[in-house]
């Protein structure tokens, strides 16, 4: 083989093996600030909140008809029930309610990510039909713990400082005693006896994502709508048959 072209092979080589060095590490980056974030929160409940009032679960994966739901932190007292999803992110974050993603704006550089808001509306309604409570008991809150600040003005439940404070405003007693004590024991039973593991939850994740018949957000089907308006008007997309309380689309 000529010298020229043996040379040229390293040097694809070597830019590939950097590529692929670049993306592997970014991801061990993103694992790694997620389990810190999580670790973060976990700390800051214990501190701030009462241990016998607000029973608290961490990193349970639960299942429904259209996938699994992961949820960072999970608080059950007398208050109603607490689903708190950890971001770890720092600079500026831009989004709103109604948007499918929020930026984050760092060093110059923007970042898309999902909208959380969507994440906990799932997770309320899944949590919800697995424990047989009324969505009207279960409280979300996204709390970023990254050294962020927010440059638009976000829904009420996402915070970047005082969880316990936000948690402890929640002063009406809307679970019984005997309630709280069964919501509890079917947690820590399943818990114990759950199988499915994070890997499972990504292949589900993925799975739900790609769907052309159920949407991921809610779990209700899609349907097959035309934009009416607009400059995409005529165009036709899916969309959840569950709108205008949920608003996914999909192109198609």
């Amino acid at each position: 083989m000529d010298d020229s072209v043996t040379v040229l092979l390293i040097i694809l080589a070597i830019i590939g093996f950097g590529w692929l060095f670049q993306r592997i590490r970014k991801k061990i980056l993103s694992l790694f600030r997620g389990w810190v974030g999580e670790k973060k929160t976990t700390f800051y409940l214990w501190l701030s909140l009462n241990s016998k009032v607000y029973q608290r679960f961490h990193d349970i994966i639960i299942p429904s008809e259209n996938g699994t739901t992961q949820i960072d932190h999970l608080l059950v007292s007398p208050y109603g029930l607490f689903i708190v999803e950890t971001k770890n992110k720092t600079g500026w974050i831009f989004g709103s309610k109604g948007q499918k993603e929020w930026t984050q704006s760092l060093y110059g550089n923007n970042y898309s990510f999902q909208n959380p808001t969507r994440q906990t509306f799932r997770q309320k309604k899944i949590l919800s039909e697995f424990l047989g409570v009324n969505e009207s008991t279960i409280h979300t809150i996204i709390y970023f713990v990254g050294n962020c600040k927010f440059k638009t003005e976000l829904p009420d439940n996402v915070i970047r400082s005082r969880l316990g404070k936000y948690i402890k405003q929640f002063k009406d007693r809307v679970l019984p005693p005997e309630e709280v004590d069964r919501v509890v024991g079917e947690i820590e039973y399943y818990v114990s006896e759950s199988s499915i593991t994070t890997r499972d939850h990504m292949q589900s994740l993925h799975k739900r994502h790609n769907s052309t018949t159920v949407c991921p957000k809610c779990g209700s089907n899609l349907v097959e709508r035309t934009a009416k308006k607009g400059p995409n008007a005529g165009t036709k997309f899916l969309g959840c048959e569950n709108y205008p309380k949920c608003r996914f689309t999909k192109d198609i």
